[in-house]
């Protein structure tokens, strides 16, 4: 057939590697992404987390190193998960002064210092996790009633109690992921009444009941017999998502959450286009563990997958990303 007849040749842009860079949408940075870590009471050495290959539970000592490591690759920020020793059903560890979160912040806290008097350059944020699941016995995020059912008001006091402890450790956001109803709004109060306007909260907005959470149970040794699905969202639900940012919006949230980032693009997409505050996306557990698994079978290409499914969460709207691969990416990406 004649080439007099073709007008357009979108092969034009995709003829090099340099070509293809110049014209890119849509690209990766590390101070976008955001290293979850979890650090656990009483470790004398990190534990290796079974079903998340290269992930650790933790001691207080490496994790100054991980929050170190993560901070010279120019990671953005990290997202923090205290393991206590002990549990009870009120989760009274997780507001504890000398808890193992609240050790965890201010340890961070001092790595970053330290590699931002080194390099010169802005560290890590320091993002705690705000929710009691780690802390309570029966492993569910919050004070359980009578009948067994999580007490949604009853939970935001501890949450509040939780957030204000944060931030007297040195958290600069607190990450409420209980999926209770208002808790942003109390958490909210709870810190400018004690003189904490400055840290910010970052909602976990849309929140789905998930089975690709199942790994993160094994990291936190959640104590959880059942399931969350009466507080995280079904996963039949779009629109219901949106709902949930609007109203961590109108509550007072500094930025809004879509997880699990793979299972939920659509969502995420749609939460990006309604919103002006940053969004973010977790990259979870089952994500990274399908992948790694994938990859140590020989059955896709470790790198190239990594890299292709950050960026279409990217794609998808998010600004920021919480995925376990933060600091490996960015050190790729340097």
């Amino acid at each position: 057939m004649s080439t007099s007849g073709i007008v357009y040749r979108p092969r034009r842009l995709r003829t090099t590697p340099r070509m293809r860079r110049l014209v890119a949408e849509h690209r990766l940075h590390a101070a976008d992404l955001v290293l979850p870590l979890f650090v656990k009471e009483g470790l004398t050495e990190p534990a290796p987390i079974s079903s998340m290959p290269g992930q650790v539970q933790h001691t207080t000592e490496t994790l100054a190193e991980a929050v170190a490591e993560a901070a010279r690759a120019g990671v953005g920020g990290v997202m923090l998960f205290g393991i206590p020793a002990q549990r009870d059903a009120r989760g009274t560890a997780g507001d504890a002064e000398d808890g193992i979160l609240q050790r965890g912040i201010a340890i961070a806290r001092a790595a970053v210092a330290a590699v931002e008097a080194e390099t010169g350059r802005p560290g890590p944020v320091v993002m705690a996790d705000t929710c009691l699941d780690e802390f309570t016995d029966h492993g569910h995020c919050g004070v359980l009633a009578a009948d067994g059912t999580v007490d949604n008001d009853a939970t935001l006091d501890r949450y509040a109690a939780m957030a204000v402890a944060q931030a007297k450790a040195g958290a600069e956001v607190v990450a409420p992921s209980g999926m209770m109803d208002g808790q942003v709004a109390v958490l909210r109060d709870a810190l400018d009444d004690a003189g904490f306007e400055n840290v910010g909260i970052l909602a976990y907005s849309a929140k789905y009941a998930s089975a690709f959470y199942g790994p993160f149970r094994e990291a936190v040794d959640s104590a959880l017999q059942g399931d969350r699905r009466t507080y995280q969202m079904d996963p039949a639900n779009a629109r219901e998502g949106l709902r949930e940012a609007d109203l961590d919006l109108a509550e007072g949230a500094d930025m809004v959450m879509v997880k699990p980032a793979g299972t939920s693009l659509d969502v995420l997409r749609a939460v990006a286009d309604r919103t002006d505050v940053p969004v973010a996306a977790y990259q979870v557990s089952g994500e990274y563990a399908m992948i790694e698994a994938a990859a140590a079978n020989g059955w896709i290409d470790r790198r190239g997958a990594v890299l292709e499914s950050v960026l279409a969460i990217r794609r998808a709207g998010a600004d920021l990303i919480l995925t376990y691969w933060a600091t490996e990416i960015a050190d790729w990406l340097d």
